[in-house]
């Protein structure tokens, strides 16, 4: 298996974690009411499943992107910012010849 592609289901199945710990903290401490309303309604299964799936989508796709943003490529030549800023130029004046003649 590729190694990006392995690097994105790691780390989407850790976001996926994430989601679930976001969810039944959620369910826990009855933030809005929502573990009286899960634990009382007949589809409370149902959203349960879509609060750990879609807070579990949230959570692995800032997940990977943290990841792979991460992994920016180093130059050999690193200045650590501490190079001199270019000049900056005074404009010029580029000439522009205008026909006097318009079909």
């Amino acid at each position: 298996m590729p190694r990006l592609v392995k690097l994105f289901i790691v780390n989407g199945l850790i976001g996926l974690g994430l989601g679930v710990v976001f969810t039944a903290g959620l369910l826990w401490l009855n933030i809005a009411n929502l573990g009286h309303l899960v634990t009382h309604s007949p589809e409370g299964w149902l959203a349960v499943v879509m609060l750990v799936w879609f807070s579990g989508v949230t959570f692995g796709g800032v997940q990977i992107g943290i990841r792979v943003m991460s992994m920016a490529e180093k130059d050999d030549k690193d200045d650590g910012g501490r190079r001199a800023p270019e000049p900056v130029r005074d404009p010029v004046a580029i000439p522009v010849r205008v026909d006097e003649h318009r079909a």
